[in-house]
């Protein structure tokens, strides 16, 4: 029977009693699998407002400020939106905003279009326009002021509270880290915190107005830079760096002094 050592010794990531790695492991997987699956899919939909792939510049401008020259509906269409139909079905639906979505055309002609191509995620619960309704999609007809005061204030208030609660439990687990020196573990669990906010804040910025942008690149790739440094030390010290048999002692002791 092995002893156990004292003074909180086994108190870090490689020498953690196997229940409790396990756990941070077990959380670290899904977490890092769930950033993945939000990577993509910000690709799909602000990825792809340009129209083309890959996210630019231009994706964040039409997805924060937006078109001013179009409408919005018509952005999509030509954006994130542009598979979602045929290459008639789009440009017939675009002409038909550009001359003012005229409701006397809705009945006879569009609203079996959207029924048929959108009203599968645009519908009556879904929460977000539904497309069945000429008066909701006379709204996105519109000229493109890109995200509405209540769509910003929905979303800033869902990554604040969400991603914060991430970022807190891997900067925990990260804090067992053993032979980082202090003030590079007090900056990579800070980072993340700070560059969320940045992110956060950009997207108001940037709909008053576009040149703030690339703040918001600088916000998400900074964020996530930090934490995928903090996730692959955590996971390498636990499984790898515990091979070695050594007692490292406390880790919150030794940030301590």
């Amino acid at each position: 029977m092995e002893s156990i050592p004292s003074n909180f010794a086994w108190f870090n990531l490689p020498n953690l009693p196997m229940p409790v790695k396990v756990l941070f492991s077990g959380y670290l997987l899904a977490i890092g699998l769930g950033l993945c699956m939000a990577g993509l899919q910000i690709m799909q939909t602000h990825g792809m407002a340009d129209g083309k792939p890959g996210l630019s510049l231009d994706d964040i401008v039409y997805s924060y400020y937006g078109s001013r020259s179009g409408s919005k509906l018509e952005s999509k269409l030509n954006g994130s939106m542009k598979g979602m139909s045929t290459p008639e079905v789009r440009l017939g639906i675009i002409k038909w905003v550009r001359n003012g979505a005229p409701e006397t055309e809705w009945e006879p002609q569009f609203k079996g279009i959207f029924n048929q191509y959108c009203v599968q995620c645009h519908g009556p619960g879904s929460g977000v326009a539904d497309f069945s309704q000429y008066e909701e999609v006379k709204k996105v007809a519109k000229i493109d002021e890109g995200a509405s005061i209540q769509a910003l204030i929905r979303s800033s208030h869902i990554h604040l509270f969400g991603i914060s609660f991430i970022f807190f439990f891997v900067g925990f687990i990260f804090s067992f880290a053993v032979g980082v020196p202090k003030w590079l573990k007090i900056s990579a669990i800070a980072i993340p915190f700070a560059f969320l906010i940045v992110d956060v804040f950009s997207w108001w910025l940037t709909r008053w107005n576009p040149s703030f942008a690339w703040l918001t690149l600088i916000g998400g790739f900074g964020y996530s830079i930090a934490a995928t440094i903090m996730w692959f030390m955590s996971m390498y010290q636990m499984w790898v760096l515990s091979r070695n048999g050594k007692i490292y002692g406390n880790a919150w002791e030794a940030d301590l002094k």
